[in-house]
């Protein structure tokens, strides 16, 4: 397969999402940094992508490479059968990059956690206007530090999926608690968290452990510290 048939599967499996309705072009273009004018053109295949931009948007849209070949061959496939991608890649990333990368470009992925189409998607979000460029879904393995506190839903080692378009301190289906990936300082810790008296407050399950409370600053806003919650958990059997 060459470089052009490539492009050729990602622009079908774009306009597969476009169609279904988890993407548009003005998030491509926010998420790539490319004019809408750029994704649109490339969309009626009145452009080709440099090897740089494929790689974007493959990052943007957390594809890779082998879901491009997993695609059907067909002369003209019509939208709704231009997939056969039966689940959704989403990348592994060290902490700092979850905090801080709007769309983790591809150098800083660690691996690819594979799960099943549909799983992620259903979910609710609760999104901050700032994050309406980021890239939904990333993953981080919890650290022994991390881990302290949370166990045993966090144990070291677990894969934590983080959904950064929900960043309110609000729980998704109360009045059950939901754990959240927050930045404290330059680092990343799991906490159950609240919002009260302009404090950020971040609790462990474990009842021996302190409870935290963070500051915000004048201008600051609970979603500036929450970086998702965490939607899905994968432990290692011990």
């Amino acid at each position: 397969m060459n470089f052009t048939q490539l492009q050729e599967r990602l622009r079908l499996e774009l306009l597969r999402r476009i169609d279904r309705g988890s993407v548009n072009g003005a998030l491509l273009a926010r998420q790539t940094g490319f004019r809408p004018s750029h994704i649109s053109n490339f969309l009626r295949r009145r452009r080709t992508l440099s090897l740089g931009g494929l790689d974007r948007l493959l990052a943007a849209q957390m594809l890779t490479v082998n879901d491009l070949l997993a695609l059907e061959d067909a002369p003209s496939p019509p939208r709704e059968s231009a997939s056969s991608i039966t689940h959704t890649a989403v990348p592994v990333v060290a902490p700092a990059a979850a905090i801080h990368d709007p769309v983790p470009p591809s150098s800083t992925t660690l691996d690819l956690m594979q799960l099943p189409l549909g799983i992620l998607e259903q979910m609710r979000s609760r999104r901050a206007t700032s994050r309406r460029g980021w890239s939904r879904f990333v993953s981080v393995r919890v650290t022994r530090q991390q881990a302290i506190g949370m166990q045993p839903l966090l144990p070291s080692e677990t894969i934590a999926v983080i959904d950064r378009h929900y960043n309110s301190p609000v729980s998704y289906q109360p009045p059950l608690p939901s754990v959240f990936a927050v930045r404290v300082g330059n680092a990343l810790q799991f906490r159950l968290a609240a919002f009260e008296s302009n404090r950020l407050i971040l609790r462990p399950i474990e009842l021996n452990y302190p409870v935290q409370l963070l500051a915000l600053g004048p201008h600051e806003m609970p979603s500036d510290l929450i970086v998702g919650r965490v939607c899905l958990t994968i432990a290692p059997i011990p």
